[in-house]
């Protein structure tokens, strides 16, 4: 292993410091924490893994948490917000069950970790924030980042969704519904369609998948999550 003063000679030489040293770092922290929190505990889409793979989850968390960047935990954002925990992005990426041009709706942007990982797979993805400082924060660093082109950043009221833009191939809210909104059911593709949603109280909730065939709505609980509350017409009062 190299000591940090030839780390420092080797940066010198090459014109990069210690980036480089920084970003194999956090290299390393993605692998295992695909490998560790994902794979060993049951995702099994390598589109999803792939993208978690490949998208720098330091680069969405506050300064002061990147040593927590890649932890099993939710971590806190501004607004009193939170970055949902690698393992529950990549559940409900993968329950999501989407691809390449599919168009998706995110409630919820926050930092805009999930959304760059649907761009990651090649969606079309427009996301929803009520947060002006969150929306703000995350549009800057989805376009620094190279994403901007697949996704769109909105201020507005996400639980009801985004009537303009539907029928939407998938559906994914980011905070915790005491039920599920209407507006967001009847905005799903009538030809299979999914929405995924943590249902219930505000101190506990299911994650819940929702699948539209024409006129029938097929409805799973996929197990208990916790989630900030998804606040607006559709969700709780403010």
């Amino acid at each position: 292993m190299l000591g940090p003063r030839l780390r420092a000679i080797l940066g010198r030489m090459t014109g990069s410091s210690g980036r480089f040293w920084a970003e194999r770092s956090a290299a390393d922290e993605r692998d295992r924490m695909v490998e560790r929190q994902l794979r060993h505990r049951g995702i099994v889409d390598e589109r999803v893994l792939a993208a978690m793979l490949v998208v720098p989850r330091e680069a969405f968390v506050d300064p002061a948490q990147r040593a927590l960047a890649y932890a099993d935990e939710a971590l806190p954002i501004p607004s009193g917000q939170t970055i949902s925990q690698p393992y529950i992005v990549a559940r409900m990426t993968e329950l999501l069950g989407v691809g390449p041009r599919d168009r998706v709706l995110e409630i919820g942007t926050g930092s805009g970790y999930q959304a760059a990982i649907l761009a990651e797979m090649g969606c079309r993805v427009t996301t929803i924030e009520r947060h002006a400082e969150l929306a703000d924060g995350a549009r800057a660093r989805l376009a620094e980042l190279g994403y901007s082109d697949r996704i769109e950043v909105r201020v507005g009221d996400g639980s009801v969704g985004d009537p303009g833009g539907a029928p939407w191939r998938g559906i994914l809210v980011a905070a915790a519904a005491p039920s599920i909104p209407d507006a967001l059911r009847e905005q799903l593709d009538p030809a299979g369609g999914r929405l995924v949603l943590p249902v219930g109280p505000r101190d506990h909730q299911d994650l819940i998948v929702v699948t539209r065939n024409g006129n029938d709505w097929l409805e799973r609980n996929d197990g208990p999550v916790a989630f900030v509350p998804l606040v607006g017409e559709g969700g709780f009062p403010g």
